[in-house]
């Protein structure tokens, strides 16, 4: 079996742009904080509590507490459920493709915290649970959180013989490059290009041909 590793805003849902706009204003709703750069790939860790946390500790001057991360997660989420979501056009077809075959499983890596990630994919017609995950929730760094997705995966199905990571930053290409798996991108134009410079095996623009995505997986070589 190999084991196939999706990550969900901007790869399985059409949120990226959304989930930002919900973000920053969550930040100055709840923290008073204004001016914030939206550019994750800047961050030490480009997930949901590493940013929190980052910016926090800048325009604090010490890390969140527990209530005050609490009190910033309870509003994102009221703000994320004002709104609907849209899947990436073929991730439900896809991962039914995926899902209905002997050779391969799924599990989720995310950088979003869980309850985040759970409304969106809900709102897309998309089920988290439905698979072992790995969140925000679990760690600062996309590293740890994809080798809990990783763990968990062989908890449930058992050994792999490969495992292969699909997302849409750059920051999915350079965790999957540490932990040392083959990544997959999901970009187009400017975005599609980074993704090839940092180390993609492939760049689809979109998840609508899963035929072309099982033939670019079964050429991938030396799978982790």
């Amino acid at each position: 079996m190999r084991l196939v590793i999706f990550d969900i805003d901007g790869t399985l849902t059409q949120t990226m742009k959304a989930d930002t706009e919900c973000f920053v204003r969550s930040l100055n709703d709840v923290c008073g904080f204004r001016d914030v750069d939206t550019d994750w790939s800047r961050y030490k860790h480009a997930t949901d509590s590493g940013v929190f946390h980052e910016i926090y500790e800048v325009h604090a001057g010490r890390s969140p507490s527990p209530l005050e991360i609490s009190q910033f997660r309870e509003h994102f989420v009221s703000l994320l459920a004002q709104t609907s979501f849209a899947p990436i056009t073929g991730a439900s077809l896809l991962l039914s493709r995926l899902a209905g075959t002997a050779e391969h499983r799924i599990a989720l890596a995310t950088g979003a915290w869980r309850d985040p990630a759970r409304l969106k994919m809900a709102s897309a017609g998309l089920c988290y649970d439905d698979y072992p995950a790995a969140s925000s929730d679990d760690a600062l760094d996309r590293e740890t959180i994809i080798n809990l997705a990783m763990r968990r995966a062989s908890e449930r199905y058992g050994r792999f013989s490969g495992t292969v990571y699909v997302g849409d930053g750059v920051w999915d290409a350079r965790a999957s490059r540490s932990v040392g798996i083959p990544f997959i991108g999901v970009a187009t134009d400017d975005r599609a290009a980074r993704l090839a410079v940092e180390g993609a095996v492939c760049v689809f623009p979109d998840l609508s041909d899963p035929d072309l995505f099982f033939r670019r997986l079964y050429e991938i070589k030396d799978v982790a």
